[in-house]
This record gives C-alpha cells, structure tokens and sequence, in this order.
C-alpha cells in the first residue's frame, strides 16, 4: 500500500506537572532535540513506560486500521531510541497507531519495510512529557480534517465506516465530504484564516468549479471573499417554508401534491420547496375549499396565488374605509367591525399543527366573515360582490372585497359651479385607493349675506366696488389675528375635511388647499391615519352644532383651534419624490427646519412595516438590522421575503425607525439613506438560499440529512479554526484516521 506522507508542524508538548524536569535543566526547552524521521514499521515498538503497555488491542483498532489505510497518518508517533534489546525506536505516543499499521501487516497489505514517519525525542525530559501526554491530542486544523475525509472518499471508505472511526455522526461526515470537494485553493485559504468555516460552506454551495477558484484565488491574493456574487446565483427561484402559500399548505399537502423538498446539508438554510407548480395547486385546493363556502352565498371568489390579480370588470371598485366621509353611527360600527376582523385574525395565527382541521377552517372562516364586514363597513355599508382571496403566511388567505361602483352625480348651477364641482369631485373621486368615497350628506348653514346692489351698475362699477370692499377687510383682518386665525381655519378645514369639500369659488379666502394623497391611496393608521380620524371627529362635531363654519371655528377654545390648525396644516403637507431625479431641495429645506423645530422622530408612533421595507436591497435591509442592533449572520442566509419580516419584527420589538424619516440633516448616517452604496465585497453575508448536493460513496444517493449542525462529535473548532480533538481513545483513533 502507497502511502501519502504528510509534512506538518507540531506544537511542542509542555511537561505535565507531575514529570520528572531534571534533564530538562540540562538541555534547555530552547534547543529542542525532537526531530522527524522515516522508520521502517518493523523497526518500531510500544516503549513499556507507555501507560498502555501491555494492555490488549481494543474492538475499534481494526477501523482505525482501514482510516489509517485510506489517508495514511496524520499526527506521526513519538519514539525514543530503543535500548539494549529493544527495537530501534520505542514508541511513546501512538500506541494505537503502531497496532494499526501491525494490523495491516498481519492482512498482507504492508510488510515491516513499510516507512512510518515518526517524532523521535532524545531529550529524557521530553520523553517523560510525551509518555504522560500520551492521551492529549494535538490540535489540527479543521482544513487537514476536510482534506482528510476527502482522501477517505476517494479510498472508497464508506461514510458510515469513516463515522465510526472518528466517532462523528453520519451526518457531520457528509458534511465534511461536500467540504473536500473544494478545490485546493479554498482549503489553502482556509487553513491560513482567510476564509471563516462558514464562508467555506457557502463557497461549496457553488456548482461551478472554476468559479470557486476564482473566488478563492482572490481571497488568496487579499481581496476578500466576494459573497455577494454567491448570493446572487444562489437566491434566484428559491421557494422555502416561508413563502406565503405555506399558510394554508403543509408540508404533507406539499408532499401529496407531488412536491419534492431538499433539506440544506449544513443544517444553516431553511429547506428549499423545489416544485413550485406543486405548492400553488396545493394553495388553491385549500383556497378552493374555503372559497366554497361564500360562493354557496352568492359571492363571486377569485383566487389568485401570484402577484398578478384577477381581471376584474371596470364597473367594480374596491371597498375600503374612507376617512371623513361616514357619520357617527356608521364610524362606530367600522371600528367594531375592524376589531372583530383583527381578533379573528389572531385567532387563525393561533392556529398549532396540532389543530384539528374542521377548527382551523372555521376560524379561517370567521376571519374571512369578518373581513367582508369590515371593509362593507368602511365603505358605509357598500355591499360586496367579489372576493378576492391572495396567500398569507399567517392567515393562511388575504381578502380583498369589490363591489359595484357607484356613479357620480351630474352637478347643477352654473357653469364656472359646475366646473368648480366636478374638478372638487374628481379630486375626491381619486384620493385614497381610487374609488369614490361614500360621504354622508350633510347641508351646513349659511349667515345672513348682504344684498348686493345690481339695479343700475355696470360690470366695472360692481368690480370697482367688491375690489375696494376687499381691501378694506384685508386691512381689518389685519388689525385683528384673532378673527384672521379664525377665517384661516375655517377655509382649511372647508377645504381638507368637509364633504363635499368648499371650492375655491365658494369661500371667501383665496387660499387653496388638498390633503397629503399619494398614487396608491395608502393609509398608514399610526400615522397620517390618526391626522384624519381627528379631523373625521372635528367634522362631525361641527355637523352637530349647527353653526356656520365660522361662527363655529371662532367659538372654539384657542387651544382647541390651535390644535385643528395644527392638523390642517400637516394633513396639507406634501414632500413625496417620485424619483430619484425629481428631489425638491427647496421643499427639503423646509422640512429640514420644521423637522428640528418638532423634534420630530418617526418612532414614536409606528416602525416600519412590511409594505414599507419591501421596496429596499437586502443589503439596505441588513444595515438597517445592523443599525438598530440587532443580529444580521443568521437573517443574512433568509430569502428577501422572510428577511422583510424578520425586520419588520426586530424594528417593532427595539421601537426602531430610520433616522432618515424624520427628515433629519444626515441621512447619509442612517442605514436606510437613498443613496445606500453597492455591498461592499468583503461584507460578511451569506445567501438567500442554495444547497450542496454531494453523493453518499456508500448509496450513491443524494445527502440532505440536516439533523446535527458542526461541532458535535470529537472534533471542536476552535477560534484559531483548529480541530482540537477530545481526549481519550476514541480521540486518539479520530486522531489518526484523520
């Protein structure tokens, strides 16, 4: 049998306390004389000052024989020169060993001329330390291991007999396995620190060879390990448990429907659902089944389990809460109906694997009820028509209601009125999600108006006169800020929260104003939703008093007016930017100032949501978890859907927002800036997903046990990325067949 021998530097061994130093006092520990040699086998024998001399050969000798068989020895035995009749050398350490290679003597696979690389100590101190260390490993390096496992491999060793002989589960040798598959260069880059474990495993989750010399080469030459390029090969079109169709699907259900799922074999990945086409006929089975039960009502249900929707009719509009425009009555039955929907939500989160079926289908169920009566509600008891069921990872479904959507009435009066009406109309048809809010009607009182003096003036004459009669309420006005704040109020919240609001034709300020209603309609209910509500309450208290708007705003507390005003003013405020080309500086600029002077701070009222982080990179999303504190090497391997909830969640729990929200002077500072830089290519991430496919030597079929994770066994990776090794026998085998 050829043998591959192996150079490798040994840490000496300090003497135990108990061993005899008085040599040592004579050869100093600086001028060692351990030295490296090559024996003949036949040459070598247990020392009898060996601690186990005489003792019988153990059951796990013959395994150690067939690792020793396959890789050779890793740490070489230690031997003085033998003595009057004794051999050559005698062993001190390595006991084991030498029974080993006499056992493949005994098989014929060597003879006694068989080389044996050896540590010979002459120092008498020296060989004292050896013999009562004799069962205290060396540490090895965790790349000497993989490499070892690889030479096994390739000897054909099975995976079970190696296990067996290193005293590791199955599973860790599987992993080491796919780990001897990098190239040398990996392991090069491994051995001196370069790359951690981890970085090594991700570098074996690639398929192409080349590559990974490539990127290992790299970190070789001082450029760092590039795992961005990883992750970008390794993220795409990969579906795991955390995908939202898995609310309703479980794994049995995957699985009947024909889906196949691999396990990561490092144990470090969420399994990866490899038949997409499966786990969607497996949702809309499910979909179906919940579906039946409102299409036996008469609702018309589409289920869509992509981001596309359904094609629904123009004459359908969605139904949704529509701020300022339901009485009082009808608000109170919103909100109750909305606190039903968010209980029977909880309800259906609650639901455990253990569950029965029939329940967790009828609180699915109740949730879906509750929902369609929510959103009926918020549109002033809208009926709804159409369902629209979407995956939910924690309901299992997501509802959308349609109903038929409502003509807008034809406006009367005059012509300048009826352009003036129907732009106002317009203008409110489209704020919100773009459907016509449903407004209560309220007819609000009117003053006394002077009578204007028509009978026998001119066009100029009444314009001469209205204009001079302009100018001099202008300069009362001006006399008097109390009356002024009142007129100022009242055309804002004409203008902002009353229906149908009081065009610029039908008030006597000129001042013009439209509520804060991006593309999308979005309502955030911490946020701008709470401004509106007030205002909605502000509406309807005005309604109940049966003033003008003015006498009414006037009769307010100044507290109370100032507090109106204040909301007025910021539901008007408006600082969105389409585009990174489109950015307002001047606008910035004063929301800069207005930021400072209300100390403003976007987290005490709402942390960022789902809708909010999807539009950001990973690499934005893992600055933000850095920033805020939270851990970012185990969210760094989740998909970008399961990343975004794992945020979302840590922003919610540290009561976390991006500085930048709050228009403070530095966003660049904040991890969420708008100009966030590429990653950086030595940023220490792992991949959205991606596995290691190796092949059991023994079955030839493909690993994806992940029962065990790196660590358990006989080997223990230290910082210094060695494999120190437990002490005992079954040490000393794991040891050698390494």
């Amino acid at each position: 049998m050829t043998r591959t021998a192996h150079s490798r530097s040994r840490k000496t061994r300090s003497a135990a306390p108990g061993a005899s130093l008085t040599a040592s006092a004579q050869a100093p520990i600086s001028a060692p004389t351990r030295n490296q040699k090559t024996v003949r086998l036949g040459d070598l024998d247990i020392a009898p000052e060996n601690l186990r001399h005489g003792e019988a050969p153990d059951d796990d000798i013959p395994q150690l024989a067939d690792t020793i068989a396959a890789a050779g020895l890793l740490q070489y035995p230690t031997v003085r020169p033998g003595r009057g009749d004794e051999a050559a050398y005698m062993v001190l350490d390595g006991r084991r060993r030498l029974l080993a290679l006499r056992l493949l003597r005994d098989g014929a696979f060597i003879d006694d001329d068989h080389p044996v690389e050896v540590f010979v100590e002459t120092d008498r101190a020296r060989q004292a330390a050896a013999v009562v260390l004799t069962n205290t490993a060396v540490p090895v390096h965790v790349a000497d291991v993989i490499a070892a496992i690889g030479r096994m491999l390739k000897e054909r060793l099975g995976v079970k007999v190696i296990a067996r002989a290193l005293g590791h589960g199955e599973i860790e040798i599987r992993r080491l396995a796919a780990l001897s598959k990098l190239p040398a260069t990996a392991l090069e880059a491994l051995k001196a620190g370069r790359i951690t474990l981890r970085q090594a495993r991700l570098l074996a989750r690639l398929k192409d060879k080349a590559q990974q010399i490539e990127l290992a080469q790299a970190v070789l030459d001082g450029h760092g390990l590039q795992e961005w390029r990883i992750q970008e090969q390794l993220g795409e079109g990969r579906i795991t448990d955390r995908d939202p169709r898995c609310g309703l699907v479980t794994p049995a259900l995957y699985a009947a429907e024909g889906g196949r799922t691999e396990a990561d074999l490092f144990g470090e990945l969420p399994p990866v659902l490899m038949d997409p086409a499966a786990l969607t006929r497996a949702w809309l089975k499910r979909a179906a089944e919940a579906a039946a039960l409102f299409e036996a009502e008469g609702l018309t249900v589409h289920l869509s389990p992509g981001d596309d929707g359904p094609d629904l009719p123009d004459d359908l509009e969605q139904l949704y809460y529509a701020y300022g425009g339901l009485s009082d009555e009808a608000t109170t039955a919103y909100r109750e109906a909305r606190d039903r929907a968010q209980a029977a939500a909880v309800a259906v989160e609650a639901v455990e694997p253990a569950t029965p079926e029939d329940e967790a289908d009828e609180r699915r169920a109740a949730y879906v009820r509750a929902r369609i009566a929510q959103d009926q509600a918020g549109a002033g008891q809208q009926l709804a028509t159409v369902l629209v069921l979407r995956p939910s990872l924690r309901t299992g479904v997501e509802i959308e209601c349609y109903g038929p959507a409502e003509t807008a009435d034809e406006p009367a009066g005059s012509a300048e009125d009826a352009a003036d009406e129907t732009e106002t109309e317009t203008a409110t048809a489209t704020e919100g999600r773009g459907r016509r809010a449903v407004r209560a009607a309220y007819a609000p009182p009117q003053a006394e108006a002077p009578t204007a003096e028509v009978d026998g003036v001119s066009h100029v004459l009444h314009a001469t006169r209205t204009d001079m009669a302009t100018r001099g309420l202008i300069r009362a006005l001006a006399e008097t800020p109390e009356v002024a704040l009142t007129a100022l109020v009242a055309r804002l919240f004409g203008a902002l929260a009353v229906w149908p609001p009081v065009g610029r034709s039908e008030a006597a300020l000129a001042i013009t104003a439209s509520a804060f209603s991006p593309s999308g309609g979005r309502v955030v209910e911490g946020l701008d939703g709470v401004v509106r509500e007030r205002l909605d309450e502000r509406r309807r208290a005005w309604e109940a008093s049966g003033q003008t708007l003015i006498a009414w705003v006037h009769a307010l507390d100044p507290v109370e007016r100032m507090g109106l005003l204040a909301e007025l003013t910021a539901l008007s405020l408006d600082l969105r930017e389409e585009r990174t080309s489109l950015v307002r500086l001047t606008p910035r600029a004063d929301a800069a100032e207005l930021a400072d002077l209300c100390d403003a701070d976007v987290a005490r009222w709402w942390t960022p949501d789902a809708a909010y982080l999807r539009p950001h990179s990973r690499e934005q999303l893992l600055t933000m978890l850095e920033r805020m504190g939270a851990e970012t090497e185990a969210p760094a391997r989740l998909k970008k859907g399961d990343l975004v909830a794992w945020t979302e969640d840590q922003a919610k729990a540290r009561s976390w927002a991006p500085a930048c929200l709050s228009w403070g002077l530095a966003p660049e500072e904040d991890g969420d800036a708008l100009d966030a830089d590429a990653p950086d290519a030595d940023a220490d991430e792992t991949p959205d997903d991606g596995e290691v496919e190796t092949d059991d030597p023994e079955t030839g079929g493909e690993v994806t046990d992940s029962e065990t994770t790196w660590g358990v066994g006989v080997f223990v990776v230290t910082p210094a990325g060695e494999a120190a090794l437990v002490d005992g026998a079954q040490g000393e085998a794991a040891t050698d067949a390494a």
